[in-house]
Order: structure tokens, then sequence, then C-alpha cells
């Protein structure tokens, strides 16, 4: 196969996101869509041209059908994903708010992406990628998707690959905060690159402003800590530069989830293309603004030209 630019993996469920509001159990009408903190941003790689992999496991059932079309309708590369005959492809709901964030029930207990095991890693798929980009998402779905994750970390680092880490805690799918914070601080300390959340910062660090939280992780060795502030923007810190840039306000907001997916897109892809790194942090900024303003979890994310014309219009009152 060709060289891929990123490569990416993790859990993918079908999504079906409510027509009406109201508690989950009272609707009668859903859309179904793909969910899933990686393939958002394998999507979102994919639209803005780059070539991007995700590698998984789904179940032979209309789920994992589903998952593999709609991945491959998008352009992400997905030769090196499994198929199990034993156990389903995973769903959640997902309710419909005017405002905040929605209720999301998930059903993934025992899927074949919780299957996912170090035996199934192809090292000349992950060696013909440039850049890894994970999430600490599988480090908490089972005990051998985790020594998976660990495992292609490792390798990545070996071969001289750059990586991304977005923590993207889950709380409820770890047994202790302790060992969340342990676990997932382990393997944010070998990524090139860190993407937090303000609040998971505070939670992993237990530091309290942007400026402690980037310098605890700086001073673990990572290069570059960009720590997410939501409709504020982001603060950036690397040895030697740090910085504010603005976010982009929206007029309306229809559904947060995806936002944090769109905003890793927006800066690994600026830093592929070897942008300054304050570009890169707006860059993401923007495709955050664009992913709030749709239901579902990537289908906001832009492609290039339309990336291109969104910042140039708010570029003067972001920087």
């Amino acid at each position: 196969m060709e060289k891929l630019d990123v490569v990416t993996f993790g859990e993918a469920m079908a999504m079906f996101y409510a027509e009406e509001t109201g508690p989950l159990h009272r609707v009668s009408r859903f859309i179904r869509e793909l969910a899933g903190a990686e393939t958002n941003f394998a999507i979102g790689m994919a639209k803005l041209g780059f070539r991007s992999g995700w590698v998984s496991k789904v179940g032979n059932d209309a789920f994992g059908k589903f998952v593999m079309e709609r991945l491959q309708e998008e352009g992400v590369n997905v030769e090196h994903v499994l198929a199990s005959s034993e156990h389903p492809t995973g769903f959640q709901l997902k309710s419909k708010v005017f405002e905040g964030d929605p209720e999301v029930q998930y059903f993934r207990k025992g899927s074949a992406a919780s299957r996912l095991k170090t035996e199934d890693f192809n090292e000349g798929y992950f060696k013909k990628a440039d850049h890894l980009h994970m999430t600490g998402i599988p480090l908490a779905v089972s005990s051998s998707v985790r020594a998976f994750a660990e495992h292609t970390l490792d390798f990545m680092k070996k071969e001289g690959k750059t990586v991304s880490f977005d923590p993207n805690l889950r709380p409820s799918l770890w047994n202790t905060e302790q060992e969340m914070t342990a676990v997932t601080n382990e393997a944010a300390a070998k990524a090139d690159v860190l993407l937090p959340g303000i609040e998971e910062g505070q939670v992993l660090t237990g530091c309290s402003t942007p400026e402690e939280i980037a310098a605890f992780y700086i001073d673990l060795g990572v290069q570059l800590v960009v720590v997410k502030l939501g409709e504020e923007g982001a603060y950036y810190q690397t040895k030697t530069d740090r910085g504010y840039v603005q976010g982009i306000k929206v007029a309306h907001v229809v559904d947060t989830v995806g936002a944090g997916d769109g905003f890793a897109v927006g800066l690994v892809s600026g830093l592929l293309e070897q942008r300054e790194i304050k570009d890169a942090v707006f860059r993401g900024n923007a495709i955050g603004a664009l992913a709030v303003q749709s239901p579902g979890d990537n289908d906001g994310y832009p492609d290039k030209n339309s990336l291109e014309d969104f910042m140039n219009t708010h570029l003067k009152g972001a920087k």
C-alpha cells in the first residue's frame, strides 16, 4: 500500500442521535451516524486531503459494515481493520439538545473493538505512516486494547515517527481516577504533541491554570502542549514559546461532541504542513467552531477550501 500521512486506532460505533428533544427513553425517531474519537480524526484528516488510516476490529454485522463503508466513503484507509464473527460492533444513543452537552448512552461492553490485542498489530502498516494520533480511550476500553495501544505508541516512537496524544478522558470506563491518571500520564509523557482540555489537564496534573498544566508536561519531555479552552480558544507552550490563541465565537452551538477531535485535526494538519504553531492552533480553533454547529460528531468538518475560507473570514478577530 501507499504511504500514510497519519494513522490512528480505536473503537468505532454506530451512533443514533435523536430527531426530537427529551429523555432518550421517550425518543421514537433517531438518525444513524458514525461515532468514535479516532474515526472523527481520521475522517477530518481525509477531508483535508491527507492520507489517513484507521485500525480497529468490528463485528461482522450490519453496524460493522456501516462503519467500514462510511470510512471508505470518506477516503479513510481501512485495509487493516479486522472483522469478528463472535463479537458485535458497539453502538450508542445520543439525545438532541439546543444548548449544552447531550445525554449519551453506550452499548459497547464486549464489543469486537474491545478484543483488539497486541497480536493484531501490523508492523508494516504502522511503519508506512509518518504520524500517529492516539487518544486515551483505548487505554481504558480493556486490558488487551491497552496493551495494543502501549505497544503501538512505543513502536512508533522507536521508529522515529511523530506522535500526538489527546487524553480524551472517559472516567466511566476506568476502575479508579488514580488508575486513569497514572496510565494516561504515562502515555502522555511519550507524545510529541499533547492536547488536553482544561478540565482534563486539571484532573491529570492537579494544576489549575493552562500555564501550569502545560509546564507539567513540558517538564516530562513533551515538545508541544496545547490546552483546549473551549470557546475561549487555546493556550500553547513549548520550551521556548507560549501564548494564547483566541477562539472563534459562533452564533448557535448545536452539539459540542466532536469539537475536540476537530481541534486535533486542525492542529495536527497544520503542524504536518509545517505551519507556525500559532497558525496551527488557530486552525484547530476553526474546525472546533465548525464542528459545534452540526448535530453529528464529524459532519461539520470542512474540506481544505471551506476551511481556508472560514479561517480567512475570522482571522482578524481571532489573532
